[in-house]
């Protein structure tokens, strides 16, 4: 069993007073990669090719980079919520808490909604660089199988518009 420092607790107890419905550790091994995931984007996806940080943009990295990069990490918070702009602005904050705590390669991913409309869909130029990350399944990551492994709540939604969704974001500290 990993033995988390005592600093992950204070980051999962910050996401949860700034509104996160869950905040749970995981070690850099519970992260589950599938290359198919990028076939669910590639073919399914309305922004396959738009935003900063779909895999699809010219220059980004690919999946086997994205993997033998956050492999350098050893742990990390899932960040649940009920929408995109809660996991996304939690995150970013715990990112920068934690940068600013010493520990520099912190690095958010996160499903992206800082816009109304992606400005990738119109002029392709991110209006928020400094802020946007990719999110897990951008990188091949399988949040399914990943969240599953805590218990955490997921499911495929028949009906988006009306039925509840669950949305995570992740911060992978060193």
């Amino acid at each position: 069993m990993f033995d988390f420092p005592e600093y992950a607790q204070k980051l999962k107890e910050k996401a949860l007073d700034m509104g996160a419905a869950s905040a749970t550790l995981f070690e850099i091994s519970d992260i589950c990669f599938d290359s198919r995931v990028l076939l669910k984007c590639m073919f399914g996806c309305e922004d396959w090719g738009k935003g900063l940080t779909c895999p699809s943009r010219p220059n980004n990295p690919s999946m086997a980079e994205y993997k033998e990069m956050l492999s350098r990490y050893q742990w990390g918070v899932i960040i649940g919520g009920p929408n995109k702009h809660v996991t996304q602005k939690v995150s970013l904050a715990l990112e920068s808490m934690a940068f600013h705590d010493g520990y520099y390669f912190a690095f958010s991913m996160s499903d992206c909604g800082l816009c109304e409309k992606c400005a990738g869909y119109t002029t392709g130029e991110c209006r928020h660089k400094k802020m946007a990350r990719p999110a897990f399944h951008s990188v091949g990551i399988d949040v399914f199988k990943t969240v599953r492994q805590f218990d955490l709540p997921i499911q495929t939604l028949s009906d988006p518009e009306h039925e509840e969704q669950h949305w995570y974001a992740a911060v992978f500290v060193e």
